[in-house]
């Protein structure tokens, strides 16, 4: 097979999953049906070396790994996220409901080394699914390896539904509010968290022209954070383990504050989608182990830990909604988010707004009340929380 045949395939797989995605409105997850079709080719006629022909080899991917965690760290400010503190309270109740349910009865029923391996993906997205299946593979657990990826495609399954459900009964009880004329549109300043953020000033380079601020810059500054990050990382290891990915995160935040970085540093120099394309198929690449024998031996385990994760979830979001008095259904979706993240949390968000209502008023006033927790709830769970529990774990494998 030539490089540009498999080249095509791989993306075309990709292809798929995104039109059967936004066919179904989201209910039937790109990631799924990716994950099908590149086990069936494995099954049947591709190469295993599909990925690495196809020109993404995995030092290339885990290239791509550092500059998006570093570019994750530039959209993350204390001032945007501190209108949403109880969000992000009951985000983080929902993650240790998923932590406490999984480390003791999960435990107990799939293994220790089962569930570290689980709780990183379930609870984030692409990078702490990668940074898990890593681990796994290096320690030699290739069954787990695998289990990684294949929870991180899944949990949309869960989180999809559910997460429908629960804003659909949230959303009749706003709405007989807003009806009733007790609910307006929420204010200003908390409405703005659902727009994107100003861009940052590049204070260190204030007095640069803006013809000198190329791609070519852009990409050498966050190479050098992600740089800089991986050094300390080394030069820590013989004291303390901390994985270069979760200070690539960090550093990202305080050279974004410095002013040597600009937000979404990656997007504006036109890399973002090549490095999401390089992820999605270096995800992939790991279902190439994946024999039926042993999806049938990872099955009950995986279906076991979404329920338990669920379960711990609302347990722990409803305590936090009851203490800090947002609603039961408001702070499961929230705590939810941690299953899939952004762009689904706003996608399932405005389609649930829309199948509620066709008044445009009443459309806004929802919008204001529902998006902004749910954005801010999979930014903490997904980009934040996540990659930090996976540097986490992966030492514990």
């Amino acid at each position: 097979m030539s490089q540009m045949l498999a080249l095509v395939i791989v993306v075309f797989i990709l292809l798929v999953g995104d039109l059967v995605a936004v066919r179904t409105k989201a209910w039937i997850p790109s990631m799924f049906i990716s994950a099908v079709l590149f086990l069936i080719g494995y099954w049947t006629f591709f190469p295993k070396e599909i990925v690495a022909l196809a020109g993404v080899p995995s030092a290339v991917a885990v290239m791509m790994m550092y500059l998006l965690i570093t570019n994750m760290g530039t959209l993350l400010s204390l001032k945007e996220l501190k209108n949403q503190w109880k969000t992000i309270v009951i985000a983080l109740s929902g993650i240790l409901g998923i932590i406490a349910v999984l480390l003791s009865v999960g435990t107990l029923i799939f293994g220790f080394q089962t569930m570290v391996v689980a709780i990183p993906p379930l609870v984030g997205g692409v990078v702490s699914a990668l940074i898990m299946s890593e681990g796994a593979k290096e320690a030699g657990l290739a069954s787990l390896s695998v289990f990684a990826i294949v929870i991180y495609v899944m949990q949309g399954f869960a989180g999809y539904p559910l997460t429908s459900l629960v804003l659909k009964k949230e959303g009749k009880r706003l709405l007989q509010q807003y009806r009733e004329g007790g609910l307006s549109a929420a204010n200003a300043e908390v409405a703005a968290a659902a727009e994107p953020a100003p861009v940052a000033e590049l204070k260190l380079f204030k007095n640069m022209p803006e013809k000198y601020n190329t791609d070519f810059f852009k990409f050498f500054r966050l190479s050098l954070v992600a740089f800089l990050a991986y050094q300390i990382s080394t030069l820590l290891a013989p004291v303390v383990s901390i994985s270069p990915f979760v200070l690539c995160l960090l550093f990202g935040v305080i050279a974004t504050s410095a002013g040597f970085l600009e937000k979404q540093a990656l997007q504006k120099a036109n890399g973002f989608g090549i490095a999401i394309l390089v992820l999605m198929l270096f995800i992939f690449d790991g279902l190439k182990q994946a024999t039926p024998g042993m999806l049938l031996e990872i099955i009950v385990p995986l279906i076991g830990t979404i329920i338990l994760g669920v379960i711990g979830m609302y347990i722990f979001s409803f305590i936090a909604g009851k203490i800090l008095k947002v609603s039961k259904e408001m702070a499961f979706a929230v705590s939810l988010t941690a299953l899939y993240g952004f762009p689904a949390d706003y996608i399932i968000t405005n389609e649930v707004i829309k199948s509620l209502t066709d008044d445009e008023k009443e459309r806004e006033a929802l919008t204001s009340h529902m998006l902004p927790p749910m954005l801010v709830g999979g930014f903490v769970t997904v980009t934040i929380v996540s990659v930090v529990l996976a540097g986490i774990f992966v030492g514990l494998l």
